[in-house]
């Protein structure tokens, strides 16, 4: 571990010397690309080398009770040395968790979609509720959310719904709501009281930038019409509505949402990108199913991941055996103790893994 860790504090201070290049500045691609390099290293080389001072005040502190002391000067000596130790340790296991695999799309933007399955109006309300839950809980973060389409029902669900939230590290917690979320709770409409179970799906993908996806314009069909339902008068005298097809993969996207044909291009644009980069992932980690096991949540979405059952109060999540009675503050946006288990449960599979192999 020690040896990765200065071969990572060698790497920081070379590319600290090349980002004082002017030959480096000058070439803004190189620049970025060296700039977030840097970043992705800062935390783990300010952790090492803050490892180091502890250590080598350790070593001086037990160099000390080494020699006769007077009593009160060894007292404060082996208090400080037990202080330092517990402090070694515990940035000893730090570095470890930095130390991990981590997912190259964990500081991106995501793009979610949200769907009602099975259980027709009462799937497409809990669709709703999945959507406000999200809503609140990147508000709490302090991530900024946009919808970029949305498909409502006559009772105030959703058919589906695509958003695009923005901010620090989205993808790194919301990666794991992929899949199935499963509800039990009697329907608005069910006059006898009955317990009904319904489900709804999440996607969740991140954001992809021009640069990590090459798309061939000559790839992408372009049609143009006449957007449909309610929207007022430009509904038919606008041409407004836009569909994207990949011809290579097959992927469809339209939008009608806004008034411009330029704004519904570029919002469909951007879900189609999300929809390929997302395909080709999906693609690429199914060659490697014993890595896949150990992400958690990034794997079949059609898995039951999640049940929230209102009569008890109660959230279950399958994939780890959680089960708490707080589901009025989960929809409510509290989501923290869910994703911190998730995070917790990956890292210690991943330490293991990592353990194995040593």
């Amino acid at each position: 571990m020690f040896e990765r860790l200065q071969q990572i504090e060698d790497r920081y201070n070379e590319i600290n010397e090349m980002l004082s290049d002017p030959s480096v500045m000058n070439d803004m691609e190189r620049f970025m690309k060296l700039s977030k390099e840097e970043g992705d290293l800062r935390d783990k080389v300010a952790l090492y080398r803050k490892y180091k001072e502890v250590k080598e005040e350790l070593e001086a502190t037990e160099d000390m009770l080494s020699e006769n002391l007077e009593k009160e000067m060894e007292e404060l000596a082996k208090e400080e040395s037990s202080s330092l130790r517990d402090e070694k340790e515990k940035m000893e296991e730090e570095m470890k968790l930095l130390l991990l695999p981590k997912d190259e799309n964990d500081d991106k933007n995501i793009i979610m979609e949200i769907r009602g399955a099975a259980g027709g109006d009462e799937a497409q309300l809990f669709a709703g509720d999945l959507f406000e839950m999200y809503q609140r809980y990147a508000d709490s973060q302090g991530w900024k959310t946009e919808v970029l389409d949305a498909n409502i029902t006559d009772i105030g669900g959703y058919k589906e719904v695509t958003l695009m939230i923005s901010g620090q590290n989205v993808y790194s917690k919301l990666k794991y709501e992929n899949g199935a979320h499963r509800v039990q709770r009697v329907p608005q409409t069910e006059s006898q009281g009955r317990i009904h179970t319904s489900t709804a799906t999440v996607v969740v993908m991140p954001e992809a930038e021009e640069v990590e996806l090459d798309i061939d314009e000559k790839d992408i069909r372009v049609d143009i019409y006449h957007a449909s339902g309610a929207g007022g008068q430009h509904v038919n005298k606008t041409a407004s509505a836009v569909r994207l097809t990949h011809e290579p993969t097959g992927i469809v996207v339209a939008m009608q949402d806004q008034r411009s044909q330029l704004k519904n291009r570029d919002k469909a644009m951007k879900i189609l990108r999300a929809r390929i980069y997302d395909k080709l992932q999906q693609e690429a980690q199914s060659e490697y199913d014993a890595e896949r096991k150990s992400a958690v949540g990034t794997g079949d979405r059609s898995e039951r991941i999640r049940t929230y059952n209102f009569p008890q109060n109660r959230v279950s999540d399958h994939r780890i055996g959680l089960t708490i009675q707080q589901l009025d503050q989960i929809l409510s946006g509290k989501l923290d103790i869910i994703i911190e288990a998730l995070i917790l449960h990956e890292q210690t599979q991943k330490m293991e893994k990592l353990q194995n192999e040593s």
